[in-house]
C-alpha cells in the first residue's frame, strides 16, 4: 500500500543524474553505532580518525546529482516548479478596453456638466454584461448600462459609476461628472504583446500560475517536481491507527521523512513497512522505482541481524554505507540503483537521527534537483542561553528553540542528546550547529542555528 500526491499527467522522463557516486571508500566498515538501529536509543562514541566529516560526505553526494530534466506540464500540474524558459506574452492584457465598475458607458463630454444640482439626464440603450461579444456603439448624447469587465463600447470614453446616479434603466440622471478615461481599463494596460512577463527560473507560485492562466497559457516548459519515495524497514514497525503488540512501535519515519520531503518541494510517495526480509525489501524497491527520482530508507544500516538494508544494497547498484562525523546520525548510507541511476539515501532508524540526516544531506539534494536555491537551510547567528556539551570529534545538531523577536537573537537546547526523543523535536524550531573541535558550549556563546522552522 503506498501513499502520496497524485503523479502529474504526461509522459514522465525517467530520472537523469550526474555520474557515479563519489562517497569516500574505506578497506573496511567497522561495527556501526547502535544509532543506525531502526527507533533504538542509544549512540557509541569511535575514534575520530574512522569517519567521515559532513562536509566530505555531503560534497561527495552533491557532486553525483544535477537538477531534473525540463517536462512540459498542464499549468496546475507545474505549481511549485521553476520556469526552464522566459515566458513571452502572446496577447495583450486586458485584451480590449473594459469597464472597472458597474455603471454606465458614456462620452465624458455629455456629463462634464453634471453635478448634484443640475443632473444630466440621458437615455439608456441597452445592457452590456461581461462577456458579451457583439460590437455595441454609443451615439452622442446616449449611454448604456455595463457590468465590470465589459468591453467598452465604440465611442464611449469614461463609465460613470452606478452610485453617482438613480440606477435608472430607461433613463439614468447622472449627478457627478466623469473625465476620459475615468474607471476604462485600457488594452493592453498590464501586459503588452510580446512583453517578458516571467523569466526562466521564476518559482511558479498561485500569481504566477494566475497570470499565465491569463494569457492564455495551459502548458509550460518546467523543472519538475522529484518524486520521492520513502520508506521504513523493520519488521517491528507498525503503521499508526493498527493494533499494536508489546515489542512492536509505530512507524514514526516514514511519515516524518515524507513530510520533510513535501516541505522541500518533492513529491512524496510513503510506501508502506518493509519487513526484515531481503527478497521482499529488493522486491519494493525495485517495484518503486518506476517512479523514483529518489529513494529514502530509514533503519537496517546497523550491523544487527536483521538489519537487511545493508545486506540488499550493498549488492544493488553502487551504494555505500559509511560512518559521518556527526551526532545524531552517524551511520549513513547513500548511492544510486537501477537502470536510471537513481539516487538512494540509507538513513538511520532512530527518528532524529533520521530526520536529522534528512535535512543536512537530503534536503540538499532535493533542491538541487529541483534546481532551487538555497540548497540549503538558513542559519543565524545567535546567543545560547543555556550550556551544553558536545562530543569530540563531530558536529552536533542539538534541537533548539530560537527566538529571533528581540534586539539580538537568542537560542536554547531542547530536551537532551537521545535520538529516540521525538517529542523534543517537535518541540524544537532550530538546530545548534556545534562545529568538531568544541566540546562544550557556555551560556553566552554565540553559535550557528540551522533555522528549521522561520515563523515560530
Amino acid at each position: 500500500m503506498t501513499e502520496g500526491a497524485e503523479e502529474p499527467p504526461g509522459n514522465r522522463p525517467p530520472a537523469q543524474h550526474a555520474g557515479q557516486p563519489t562517497v569516500p571508500d574505506h578497506d573496511a566498515v567497522a561495527e556501526l553505532a547502535r544509532d543506525g538501529g531502526r527507533h533504538r536509543a542509544g549512540d557509541h562514541d569511535h575514534p575520530p580518525e574512522e569517519l567521515t566529516s559532513v562536509d566530505d560526505y555531503l560534497a561527495s553526494i552533491l557532486e553525483t546529482v544535477g537538477p531534473l530534466p525540463a517536462i512540459t506540464l498542464q499549468l496546475l500540474d507545474a505549481h511549485g516548479c521553476l520556469l526552464v524558459e522566459d515566458m513571452i506574452a502572446p496577447v495583450e492584457l486586458p485584451s480590449f478596453d473594459n469597464s472597472a465598475m458597474d455603471g454606465y458607458a458614456v462620452r465624458h463630454a455629455d456629463v462634464a456638466d453634471a453635478s448634484p444640482e443640475k443632473p444630466v439626464v440621458l437615455p439608456v440603450v441597452g445592457d452590456i454584461p461581461a462577456g458579451d461579444t457583439q460590437a455595441r456603439m454609443i451615439a452622442p448624447g446616449m449611454t448604456a448600462r455595463i457590468m465590470t469587465g465589459a468591453a467598452l463600447p465604440a465611442g464611449a470614453d469614461a463609465v460613470v459609476p452606478v452610485e453617482w446616479t438613480d440606477g435608472g434603466v430607461v433613463h439614468v440622471t447622472i449627478r457627478q461628472p466623469a473625465g476620459v478615461g475615468q474607471h476604462v481599463r485600457r488594452r493592453g494596460d498590464d501586459v503588452e504583446a510580446g512583453e517578458r512577463i516571467l523569466a526562466a527560473g521564476t518559482r511558479l507560485g498561485a500569481p504566477q500560475v494566475g497570470l499565465l492562466a491569463a494569457i492564455g497559457t495551459d502548458r509550460v516548459l518546467v523543472r519538475p517536481r522529484p518524486r520521492v519515495v520513502v520508506l521504513s524497514t523493520g519488521s517491528e514497525l507498525v503503521d499508526p491507527g493498527d493494533p499494536i503488540a508489546s515489542g512492536q512501535i509505530y512507524d514514526a519515519n516514514s511519515h516524518t521523512l515524507a513530510a520533510a520531503a513535501t516541505e522541500a518541494g518533492a513529491i512524496a510517495y510513503r510506501v508502506g513497512i518493509v519487513p526484515d526480509d531481503p527478497a521482499m525489501l529488493t522486491e519494493t524497491i525495485d517495484d518503486q522505482l518506476v517512479r523514483a527520482d529518489l529513494v529514502i530508507t530509514s533503519g537496517g544500516v546497523s550491523v544487527g541481524a536483521y538489519d537487511v538494508v545493508k545486506e540488499v544494497l550493498s549488492q544493488l547498484g553502487t551504494v555505500r554505507f559509511d560512518r559521518i562525523a556527526m551526532q545524531p546520525g552517524m551511520p549513513q548510507g547513500f548511492g544510486t540503483i537501477g537502470p536510471d541511476d537513481t539516487p538512494i539515501f540509507t538513513l538511520p532508524g532512530n527518528p532524529v537521527s533520521a530526520y536529522v540526516s534528512f535535512e543536512v544531506f537530503v534536503r540538499p539534494v532535493i533542491r538541487t534537483l529541483l534546481d532551487q536555491e538555497p540548497i540549503h537551510r538558513a542559519t543565524v547567528k545567535a546567543t545560547c542561553t543555556e550550556a551544553f556539551a558536545s562530543p569530540p570529534g563531530k558536529r552536533q545538531y542539538a534541537r533548539a528553540r530560537l527566538d529571533q523577536s528581540g534586539d539580538r537573537a537568542e537560542v536554547r537546547p531542547v530536551g537532551g542528546p537521545g535520538s529516540h526523543l521525538l517529542r523534543n523535536l517537535a518541540l524544537a524550531n532550530a538546530l545548534i550547529v556545534v562545529p568538531e573541535e568544541v566540546v562544550e558550549v557556555n551560556a553566552g556563546d554565540e553559535v550557528d542555528v540551522m533555522v528549521l522552522d522561520p515563523h515560530s
